[in-house]
């Protein structure tokens, strides 16, 4: 095994990539529904198709972003000069995209939200897939690649915890009462200091472990490696039901303590307890070393869908503790989970040279392209039911409005744990270390 190690400098820039991309992304994941509902103007049907569409389109760009990483020539590599590309495009997206245009009419308004929102979804996945495709390039060691993930991983998960918490209340503190001026307020906050983490992370990172032999394969030869590398197909479907459970109870989170609870404010507060995904996180570079990468996510689904298990009792029953305990157990589990996800994906990479195919940027693509994918869907699965329940917003809900409420909250994100977990066990990891070791031996 390689004893190349990384500069504290550059470990610390590469995390920060994450908390960078986290500072918008989580706003979209959080907020961007209920932004749309009650703040925007949009009816929760237009939404659930804005979001399809916009999914839809996602899908496809992760793979040409993919494609256009793997075939980059340049002085700064393959994957680091989309750090300096694409910050300054994708910070704009990002504040347009929570601009109300108050004097366009409602068909204007929604032209506005297609186009802002598309835009920002392709240049998101410009900046966010080279975090993972820079990945197996910046190391050959193992442990090394681990520590790096886990760091990305804390620093990601510590802002996806910031703006949970504070977002509302700086939307307050900026807006004073009006949230179209107080959530513009808040995201241009998030854009400058994303825009100055994502460069700082173009100028601190170094690609060095890019077999340039193997490089730019026809991408029918890509195709044919992606078939028979059944580790990323696997952790490429656990990334799908994951931010799949994410998105339809996060996105849900605002509406259940707004009409259910009726107290908005709670939203902070449980949001709060979601810092112990970070114990989570940190845990992985020890439990890893013992048990494996693919054991201790296994862990990780367990421990969530215990803690999934005990906010439906808590939500269904209005108590709140039981919510705030449940939230504290999942969020171990959630810690456990994503932060493995770049970890095992920079291992089907290296999987695939020892094929005789580096492909980094296609096989990153995975991560966003199932970001995505499971943010479309769990949009769609969201908005819908609550259109189809009745959902009126700013108004008391009616009982089925409730009920589709709390069924996005608690139950939906519980059975897919348990898919999850069916799923992950197809990983192999002792097949895709072993190739590994072999290859770089």
């Amino acid at each position: 095994m390689s004893k190349w190690r990384t500069s504290l400098t550059e470990r610390i820039s590469y995390g920060l990539s994450d908390a960078a991309d986290n500072l918008v992304f989580q706003m979209m994941t959080t907020y961007l529904l209920f932004f749309y509902t009650d703040v925007f103007g949009l009816t929760a049907s237009e939404v659930a198709i804005l979001f399809v569409v916009a999914r839809t389109a996602d899908v496809f760009e992760s793979l040409i972003i993919g494609i256009m990483i793997d075939h980059t020539k340049s002085r700064w590599g393959k994957s680091r000069p989309f750090f300096l590309w694409y910050a300054f495009p994708y910070v704009i997206f990002a504040i347009l995209t929570f601009v109300t245009p108050t004097f366009f009419p409602h068909a204007g308004k929604l032209v506005w939200a297609y186009v802002t929102y598309l835009g920002l979804g392709f240049f998101y996945t410009a900046v966010n897939l080279p975090i993972t495709s820079i990945l197996p390039t910046m190391t050959d060691n193992e442990q090394e690649t681990t520590l790096l993930g886990v760091i990305r991983q804390f620093f990601g998960s510590s802002v996806q915890i910031i703006v949970a918490v504070f977002t509302l209340p700086l939307v307050q503190l900026f807006g004073s009462g009006d949230q179209q001026k107080g959530f513009l307020g808040t995201i241009i906050l998030f854009g400058i200091i994303s825009l100055a983490l994502i460069l700082n992370t173009f100028f601190h990172v170094r690609e060095r472990f890019t077999d340039k032999t193997i490089s730019h394969q026809p991408l029918k030869s890509v195709w044919n490696m992606l078939k028979q590398n059944k580790p990323w197909i696997v952790i490429s479907i656990v990334i799908f039901l994951y931010w799949l459970t994410t998105s339809i109870k996060n996105q849900t989170t605002v509406y259940y303590f707004k009409y259910v609870m009726r107290n908005e404010n709670l939203v902070s507060i449980a949001n709060g307890f979601t810092f112990t995904a970070l114990l989570g996180v940190v845990a992985i570079y020890f439990v890893s070393a013992k048990i494996g990468k693919k054991n201790t996510m296994l862990i990780g689904i367990i421990t969530g869908f215990i803690g999934q298990a005990i906010i439906s009792f808590g939500a269904y029953t209005q108590n709140l503790p039981t919510i705030f305990t449940g939230i504290f157990v999942n969020s171990i589990g959630n810690g456990f989970i994503i932060g493995l996800v770049s970890i095992m994906i920079a291992d089907t990479i290296r999987y695939g040279t020892s094929m005789g195919i580096q492909a980094e940027g296609v096989l990153a693509s995975t991560d966003d392209f199932g970001v995505n994918l499971g943010l479309g869907l769990g949009g769609l699965i969201t908005a819908e039911s609550l259109s189809v329940a009745g959902y009126s917003s700013n108004h008391v809900q009616t009982a089925s409005a409730i009920s589709a409420i709390n069924l996005n909250y608690a139950l939906i994100p519980l059975v897919l744990y348990v898919v999850m977990f069916l799923i992950l066990l197809g990983y192999n990891e002792t097949k895709i270390t072993e190739a590994i070791r072999e290859n770089t031996n």
